[in-house]
Formats: C-alpha cells, sequence, structure tokens
C-alpha cells in the first residue's frame, strides 16, 4: 500500500486513540469522544489523559471537530495514517470466499465477461461502486484475425488476441472486393503476423505481410489501412463501472450537491478510467509495487470525489498483460473489509483468466 509522503511519529497510546477513533466513526458514522473511547476500547487512562492525546492528534491533523459536536472525527491524514500503519486485513469466512467465487467461476470463455462479473461481485460484496479497467493489451500478441464480408462495402475484422481476449470492429471496404479476396487477405496477415506484439505492428508490417495476396494496390491499401487501424486500437482502455446508485444510500452524500458532483463523475467513464491510467503510470514511475493503490479525499484530483476513498489493485491475464480493478465508495468506510473482498476477487480473477490462456 502507498506510505504517506510525510508523518510525524505518534507514539503508542496515540496510536490506539486514532485507531480507535477510526474505527468508532466508521461503524456509527458519529464524532468520537473521549468517554465513548473509555467505554468501547478500554484505555486504562483517564478521560482528561485521552482528551489531551485527542487534543495533540487534533493539532498534528489526524482528526478533526465537527463545527457541531464535542467528539471528533478522523481526517484525510487520520485515515492515511490509518491505512498505512494501523489496519489489519481481515480474513473473510468460508461463506464470504465461496460467494465471491460462484459469481466469478462458471463456464464464460471470455476475458471481457469475466473481467465484467468479477466487477459486479465486488460491487455486491462491497456495498460500493466498483470497477474494472480493461487490460493493456500493446504487450499481448495476434493469435487470429479474420475479416468477414458482411455485405459489399462492409466487413467485420474479428481479432483474437493472447490472453483470450477477442476485438472485432465494422470497417468499410471497396464495394468490388469479394469474401474470397477478404478471407485470402485475412489469411495473410494472420500467418505473418500471428505471434507479433500488438505494439511491433506497424502499417508497414501490415502492408508487407499482406503483399502476394494479388489485390489491386489502389483497393488494398484501404483494406489494410482499416485492417491495421483494428489492430491498433484493440489496445484502447475501456472501463466498466457497477453500483453507483449504491452511494446514494449512504448519509455522507444525502445532500444533493453532494450526490449530483458525485454521479456527475461518475457518469463519465473516460474521465474515470483516464484517471485510474494516470495512477498506475505514477505508481510505475514512481517504483512502487504495493498491492494496492488508495487515494483520500483530497488526493483524489477527481472532481466530486474529495468525500470518498479510491482503491485500485491489479489483475493479469499472463506475464505481460495486466489490468485493474478497484472500488470508489465514502472514506468512512472499513478498509480492512472492503481490502480484504478486493483481494480475494483479484485472486479468483487471475486464477479464471489463466484458464483462457
Amino acid at each position: 500500500m502507498e506510505r504517506g509522503r510525510s508523518k510525524m511519529e505518534l507514539d503508542d497510546r496515540k496510536k490506539r486513540v486514532l485507531q480507535a477513533i477510526v474505527d468508532d466513526y466508521v461503524a456509527t458514522n458519529e464524532p468520537v469522544g473521549s468517554k465513548a473511547l473509555i467505554e468501547r476500547h478500554n484505555f486504562q487512562v483517564s478521560s482528561a489523559t485521552l482528551r489531551n492525546d485527542m487534543a495533540e492528534l487534533e493539532k498534528l491533523g489526524f482528526i478533526e471537530k465537527p463545527h457541531t459536536s464535542a467528539g471528533r472525527i478522523p481526517s484525510d491524514r487520520g485515515y492515511r495514517e490509518y491505512v498505512d500503519s494501523l489496519m489489519k486485513i481481515d480474513t473473510l469466512t468460508a461463506k464470504e470466499q465461496e460467494e465471491i467465487e460462484a459469481n466469478i467461476s462458471g463456464t464464460v470463455d471470455e476475458a471481457a465477461e469475466l473481467i465484467r462479473n468479477a466487477t459486479h461481485t465486488l460491487s455486491e460484496a462491497t456495498g460500493f461502486v466498483s470497477l474494472s479497467m480493461s487490460p493493456r493489451l500493446r504487450k499481448s500478441f495476434l493469435k487470429q484475425m479474420k475479416i468477414l464480408m458482411i455485405e459489399p462495402g462492409k466487413a467485420l475484422v474479428v481479432l483474437v488476441l493472447s490472453a483470450g481476449v477477442v476485438k472485432d470492429k465494422i470497417v468499410r471496404i471497396p464495394n468490388y472486393l469479394t469474401d474470397e479476396q477478404m478471407i485470402k487477405l485475412s489469411g495473410a496477415i494472420e500467418k505473418n503476423l500471428t505471434g507479433k506484439p500488438l505494439d511491433e505492428i506497424t502499417f508497414v508490417t501490415v502492408e508487407s505481410a499482406a503483399k502476394d495476396t494479388e489485390i489491386p494496390n489502389p483497393l488494398l491499401k484501404q483494406v489494410l489501412y482499416e485492417a491495421y487501424t483494428a489492430i491498433k486500437q484493440a489496445d484502447q482502455l475501456s472501463i466498466y463501472l457497477e453500483g453507483e446508485h449504491k452511494m446514494l444510500a449512504y448519509p455522507d452524500f444525502s445532500s444533493l450537491g453532494r450526490a449530483r458532483d458525485l454521479l456527475g463523475t461518475l457518469s463519465d467513464s473516460g474521465m474515470v478510467a483516464g484517471y485510474v491510467n494516470e495512477m498506475e503510470n505514477q505508481a510505475a514511475n514512481d517504483g512502487k509495487k504495493d498491492a494496492f493503490m488508495i487515494r483520500i479525499g483530497q488526493e483524489i484530483t477527481l472532481e466530486g470525489l474529495d468525500d470518498c476513498s479510491f482503491i485500485t489493485a491489479t489483475y493479469n491475464m499472463g506475464d505481460t498483460v495486466s489490468g485493474n480493478i478497484g472500488v470508489i465508495g465514502p472514506k468512512r468506510m472499513d478498509y480492512s473489509r472492503v481490502i480484504s473482498k478486493m483481494d480475494f476477487v483479484k485472486k479468483k480473477l487471475n486464477e479464471e483468466l489463466k484458464k483462457l490462456n
């Protein structure tokens, strides 16, 4: 998991106090006072001592005081300290594991459908918004390619890539080309480019692969360009979102303004996909290999998510192909439970995707 850029060292009791405040606030959605801490957590000190600890935590920016209460709630910095240093990851029960496994496993034979199943399962398991990013396919390789005539002037390009990924695209072709010519052309491209990574396929390599197909050059150029475009577009990122409506059930988003801002951002899937990709690239550039990337409150640069936490992890479709799966929920979430469920969903998704290779 990510570590905070800088943080003040806390003594053991203040860490326990902060942990208790986070746990209680997550459970009750009520600001936490010193009396409640003594009653619920068996601190062997006086209420005055705890008030002093809480005052120090507030001064350091780990907790804050809502205007209408004498209690305290965690700040973004407090949540960050909690997930980086104080949280203990839960172990799922056998029943919870069985339910997740049953929802992801099955007879699905396409990677995209498996990923959608995992996204839906994660939303149901956590009660939050879940998302998955399509795998980054530039390092995957071409296994099969077919160009199928639909009608004069229109064809379907079907690509089968490594890791069980199938992509298709309808393209325009010259009216004069026949179904037989399309079969020969796609066969030549497939024969010469099978096993070649997508990021190494250029228009020149496609053109070279089809040089002996005996199709008149002006007609050939147009079809080859369409085929090349279909190959390169196979690596476009797509995102699946599930459970956006679930956020409206939480008091954190009960105000019309907060709900509108949140749902407005989530409705722009391209913006969310770009942000996930940006997080992934930043982590790679920073040399971070944490199992989970966690952004909390003001750390999230997407408008409308400043009351949220955003947790993502990487799933694998092979040695060189990976994508992202994640959860968006209120900052006041049970991080331990969410992360344990997300980790198990990711594990089962990896196992099922591996079967497709």
